[in-house]
């Protein structure tokens, strides 16, 4: 995994009114990397998120995606990211592959049928569903059709919103394997999750937030997941 910096949180402080939700934030995520920002409800996950997105700006500090500043240069971030948020927002009445038609169309983007299908068998979605209407897919479907659509964007950075909530343990392992992939391939993954085992199995680093503040830090050594007990106890603050 390279050290080139591709995700940069700086001093990032977000403030609405008298209420701090996100507190003087410092982390670096490199090229190749899958980073888990791991917390519990209201810890601040999504309004880490939110903010990479440029849907919320830094009271204090800076974010920066690709070298590019969040709220200076937001077009520009977001033609370098795919984001899949917790609940896939694809048309029910459209099949796989006409999701991914209209979606990419809508971003400028060219793809014949022959890239579309290698993007959904990558994504290891079944050939029969492909012209199916979403609204017969279960999530992890989904899923996989909103990667599939995030590969073909050729997008360098994915940030993922608890992917892998209400997933069965079959498209959960599925879905880590993926992620894997993107990985050694180059893409920079940044997810928020609150699955524990998840996170050790696919994560090269997880960092812990708490009240919008970072409490701790494990990094995988070699290609040994990370110890799960040491960050669940961590996680439920017993370290």
């Amino acid at each position: 995994m390279q050290n080139t910096s591709v995700i940069t949180a700086n001093n990032l402080t977000v403030t609405i009114g008298q209420r701090t939700l996100l507190n003087n934030l410092n982390f670096e995520v490199g090229k190749g990397e899958v980073f888990a920002l791991l917390g519990g409800n209201g810890a601040g996950k999504s309004t880490t998120l939110k903010t990479f997105l440029g849907l919320m700006k830094p009271s204090i500090g800076q974010a920066s995606v690709m070298g590019f500043d969040v709220t200076k240069n937001i077009n520009d971030v977001r033609k370098s990211v795919a984001y899949l948020p917790e609940s896939v927002t694809l048309y029910g009445h459209l099949s796989g592959v006409e999701n991914i038609r209209y979606f990419l169309s809508v971003a400028g983007i060219e793809r014949d049928d022959t890239s579309i299908f290698d993007a959904l068998k990558k994504v290891k979605l079944q050939e029969n569903a492909w012209h199916s209407h979403l609204s017969n897919y279960s999530k992890g479907m989904r899923q996989k059709t909103a990667i599939a659509l995030a590969l073909l964007r050729n997008a360098p950075v994915l940030f993922l919103d608890e992917p892998t909530s209400g997933l069965d343990p079959a498209a959960i392992d599925e879905f880590n394997n993926l992620v894997s992939e993107l990985s050694t391939n180059g893409a920079t993954i940044f997810m928020v999750t609150h699955d524990v085992y998840g996170a050790c199995q696919v994560a090269h680093r997880i960092v812990l937030l708490s009240n919008g503040t970072l409490t701790g830090a494990f990094e995988r050594e070699g290609n040994t997941p990370i110890d799960t007990e040491a960050v669940h106890a961590a996680f439920a603050g017993r370290a």
